[in-house]
């Protein structure tokens, strides 16, 4: 399963994880785990934050995207909670509002404060949080590579 929750929420309960899906996750990310040094990597967009100790505890590793712009997931709540257990892969940018209208200045403080968030201490892979879309000007992308650039590490 992917994409569990959408903007307002998860898609389902947390009682509906553990008894459908966590004991298969927990049995393929064991498997994965036992027979290789791979990391487990999950790509599930939206309001996902009831899900996150379950998912470590089923042995995620690699949380993807990080959709910060979705009701309860706080930059800075994800990684107080759960910056030891998990890697962030995205939640650089928000790349429907800030990168599509934003000023390069603008784009370049955004990436700065959540590159400071979420890769302190480690735990980052640079990315936004969804597709750069068509609409998105050049210079603006060029603002986020910028930032990445003299912020990350």
């Amino acid at each position: 399963v992917d994409d569990m929750g959408s903007e307002s929420g998860p898609f389902f309960s947390k009682e509906v994880y553990r008894k459908y899906f966590k004991q298969r996750h927990n049995r393929m990310w064991d498997f994965i785990h036992s027979k290789s040094n791979c990391k487990v990597f999950l790509h599930s967009c939206g309001s996902i934050y009831e899900f996150i100790p379950d998912l470590i505890d089923a042995g995620l590793d690699i949380l993807n995207p990080v959709q910060f712009t979705a009701k309860d997931m706080q930059p800075e709540v994800l990684k107080r909670e759960f910056g030891k257990y998990l890697v962030f892969w995205g939640g650089c940018c928000d790349s429907r509002e800030v990168l599509s209208s934003g000023t390069s200045e603008s784009i370049i403080e955004h990436v700065k404060n959540n590159i400071e968030i979420f890769g302190k201490n480690g735990g980052l892979v640079f990315n936004q949080i969804h597709n750069i879309q068509p609409e998105v000007p050049a210079e603006n992308i060029l603002a986020l590579f910028k930032a990445a650039e003299l912020y990350g590490s």
